[in-house]
């Protein structure tokens, strides 16, 4: 498909009145952590100890948000590097015990609890070394360095892991994560080419297509100098025969929209006017797959109008808050200028001892705002499916 379509007058209005959130839950992160390196090393931490350096899920945690939160979404991020070690090169060749490992995690999240999973490659579009992330690696597809994957290695990549994972229709294919800093035509290439290799391998789940600079809702109209054309621009010729590819979408409430300050500043409902107007001209949908806001109570009110705007437009159709994880511990993933306020993952405490940010955030002002009814079962889709109250499992 092309993505250039327009609605009617009565189509649209339709589609307002039946603005609904099908996908809902968290991110989990730590599968990337263990890699860091202060002289910006190649190599430094992989493939790494896994339960030692990394790890992609709590069982415990999740049975949480499953079974007394009632989510059903979970986005588990992973490194491109240790799934396909450096020895490989990017591409269809993977390393077999770490697939194994997070498959199992996967096949928990969607078999075990039946709840839907984002397979999450959190690289940045880079490849060759995280250990300063989100900045050092080669940028995917460049041309002009020598060291840098190819953009055909890449879709070899998602051709062979949407192969794996075909036969589970609660996966989601999320095809990067924040590609920044190059070229937007280079990340629309990208995308294309995953977009096709994941259908070439038969799989029909919802893919989800990233922009350039950060995957930012505020700015996915916008272009300059870096950052030309724009992502709307440029995604607007992305391809999916099954027209079943939904834009990934990231939008913090702190003043330089980073997710880095304490402080909420920037409306989210302000911030995704533009980009919201667009996928509606379009014809298409989103979901915000990284947003999130302090503890304080300053904050309250910014990450209810978020939650309040996705859920009233019909353009939105999932959302997963950034973050929980295993390995956070009293670190927070977001929001606190590096203030240890804990993270989204249940049982989560600040360094002092107090309640962490799942108690604080997750509990007192997104949980109220949870969907009574999500989507629970058949392929995951922009078209949702039939809303239900979370089944006994």
């Amino acid at each position: 498909m092309l993505f250039s379509k327009s609605f009617t007058a009565l189509a649209v209005f339709a589609a307002e009145a039946t603005a609904t959130i099908f996908y809902a839950g968290v991110a989990e992160s730590s599968g990337e952590f263990g890699v860091w390196s202060a002289t910006s090393t190649p190599g430094t931490g992989l493939p790494g100890r896994f339960g030692v350096d990394y790890s992609f899920i709590d069982k415990k945690g999740i049975d949480t948000y499953v079974d007394t939160n009632h989510v059903n979404l979970f986005r588990i991020a992973f490194l491109l590097e240790r799934m396909c070690p450096l020895s490989y090169g990017l591409g269809a060749k993977f390393n077999e015990t770490h697939y194994d490992l997070y498959a199992d995690a996967v096949n928990y999240i969607t078999k075990t609890k039946g709840a839907y999973c984002i397979l999450d490659p959190h690289n940045y579009m880079r490849y060759n070394n995280p250990s300063q992330q989100p900045m050092t690696g080669s940028v995917i597809g460049n041309t002009s360095d020598v060291t840098a994957a190819t953009t055909a290695q890449f879709g070899a990549f998602w051709g062979e892991l949407a192969k794996r994972f075909m036969g589970n229709e609660k996966v989601i294919f999320s095809l990067m994560n924040e590609p920044h800093d190059m070229p937007t035509d280079l990340v629309l290439a990208n995308n294309q080419a995953a977009v096709t290799a994941i259908r070439n391998s038969g799989a029909k789940q919802l893919i989800l297509a990233p922009g350039n600079s950060w995957s930012g809702g505020h700015s996915f109209t916008q272009s300059w100098t870096g950052y030309s054309p724009s992502s709307s621009v440029a995604l607007a010729n992305l391809k999916d025969p099954l027209n079943n590819t939904a834009i990934d979408i990231h939008e913090y409430l702190d003043s330089d929209f980073s997710g880095t300050h304490k402080e909420c500043a920037s409306s989210g409902p302000a911030g995704l006017k533009d980009v919201t107007a667009w996928l509606k001209a379009s014809g298409l949908k989103a979901m915000v797959t990284e947003f999130g806001a302090s503890n304080g109570t300053q904050c309250a009110t910014y990450l209810t109008d978020m939650l309040n705007y996705m859920s009233s437009n019909p353009e939105y159709i999932g959302w997963t808050a950034w973050a929980a994880g295993p390995f956070w511990g009293t670190n927070s993933a977001c929001c606190t200028d590096s203030a240890q306020w804990g993270s989204l993952e249940p049982g989560s405490k600040a360094s002092d001892g107090s309640p962490g940010m799942y108690e604080t955030v997750w509990l007192k002002t997104i949980q109220p705002l949870l969907p009574k009814k999500l989507v629970w079962s058949g392929m995951s889709s922009v078209k949702g499916g039939a809303l239900t109250t979370k089944p006994k499992h």
